[in-house]
C-alpha cells in the first residue's frame, strides 16, 4: 500500500481534476475530442479484471480514448482480518487520474451512494458498509479516518453520466418508469443535491437503483436525456453483457466472464454496432 501521506495527496488531487473534468457541467461530462471511448461495468474490487481492461485501454498511445470505469467498490475480496479490499480500486482510480486527467472518468454506483450516505447496504449477514471501513483500517492503519475522508469527498464529487459526441449516454443505471414522468434531465447538470436526492424517489437515487430495462422505459429515459443509446451496469449478467433491448448495453467486469465495450465517439453507430465492440475477459 502508498503510505498514507502519500495516498491522501493522490486522492486530493484526483477530486480536484474530478471537478475540473474538461466538459463537465453540473453532474453530467460531455465529452468534446474523444475519438474512442472504452466502458467498464461494475469493477467491484476485482483488481485482475481491472488489470486487463486498464492493458486494452492503452491510454499512453492513444491520446484521444477515454476510460470510463463503473462502481468500483464492495466485493468479496478480502484481507486476512476480513476487511473488504475494495477500496484498494479508489486507489488506483485516483492514481490513473492524476495521470490522464481529462481522460478517466469514474461513475459512482448504488454500492458509492450507499456508502457515501450510510444507507445499509449489504448480502446476509454482511455488511457492504462495515467491511468497506474494515478494509480501509486494514490497508492504512490509523490513517484509515483521513484516507476514508478523502475516499467519501471524491466519491461526492464524481459525475452521474457521461455522454459522448454520437450521442451515447453512459451511467450505471436508468430512471425507474414509475419515477420517469417527474425525472427532469436538467437534474443531471445541477452541481449539487439536495439529501432528498440521494432517497428514493430522488433523481440521483432512481439513476443509481433503477432496474426496468424495458424498451419502453428505455426508450422515454433517452427521450429525456436526448440521447439514441445507453450503456449501463448495475445489473449481473452471465455473460459479462447484455441487451435487454434495442437501446441500451449493460457491461459487467465484476466476476469472470466479464466484458467491457471500446467504441468509437466521433461517428454515428447503430445499437448493433455498439453490441459488436463488447470484448469479453
Amino acid at each position: 500500500m502508498p503510505a498514507p501521506e502519500r495516498m491522501l495527496t493522490i486522492l486530493r488531487r484526483a477530486t480536484e481534476f474530478v471537478k475540473r473534468t474538461p466538459g463537465r457541467h453540473g453532474h453530467t461530462v460531455f465529452l468534446k475530442d474523444a475519438k474512442d471511448v472504452l466502458v467498464a461495468g461494475d469493477l467491484h474490487g476485482h483488481l485482475g479484471n481491472f488489470q486487463t481492461v486498464m492493458n486494452a485501454a492503452a491510454l499512453a498511445a492513444n491520446p484521444k480514448r477515454h476510460l470510463v470505469l463503473q462502481e468500483v467498490i464492495h466485493s468479496a475480496f478480502r484481507y486476512p482480518t476480513g476487511g473488504d479490499k475494495s477500496h484498494q480500486l479508489l486507489d488506483l482510480f485516483a492514481a490513473l487520474k492524476c495521470q490522464f486527467p481529462e481522460r478517466v472518468h469514474l461513475l459512482p454506483g448504488n454500492h458509492e451512494m450507499a456508502q457515501m450516505t450510510g444507507r445499509p447496504i449489504g448480502k446476509g449477514n454482511e455488511s457492504y458498509n462495515e467491511l468497506f471501513v474494515e478494509g480501509i483500517k486494514a490497508g492504512y492503519g490509523t490513517a484509515w479516518g483521513e484516507i476514508h475522508k478523502a475516499y467519501m469527498e471524491m466519491l461526492k464529487a464524481l459525475p452521474l453520466a457521461i455522454r459522448t459526441p454520437n450521442r451515447v449516454f453512459i451511467s450505471h443505471s436508468l430512471v425507474p418508469a414509475r419515477n420517469m414522468a417527474t425525472f427532469d434531465p436538467a437534474s443531471l447538470l445541477a452541481e449539487s443535491y439536495d439529501e432528498k436526492e440521494y432517497l428514493p424517489g430522488g433523481c440521483v437515487y432512481g439513476l443509481l437503483w433503477g432496474r426496468d430495462t424495458s424498451q419502453e422505459n428505455a426508450e422515454e429515459f433517452l427521450r429525456k436525456v436526448d440521447a439514441d443509446l445507453l450503456i449501463s451496469g448495475h445489473i449481473p449478467t452471465d455473460t459479462g453483457y447484455d441487451t435487454p433491448n434495442t437501446k441500451q448495453l449493460i457491461v459487467d467486469c465484476s466476476e469472470s466472464p466479464a466484458a467491457y465495450v471500446l467504441f468509437p465517439a466521433d461517428t454515428a453507430i447503430t445499437h448493433a454496432e455498439l453490441v459488436a465492440c463488447v470484448r469479453t475477459i
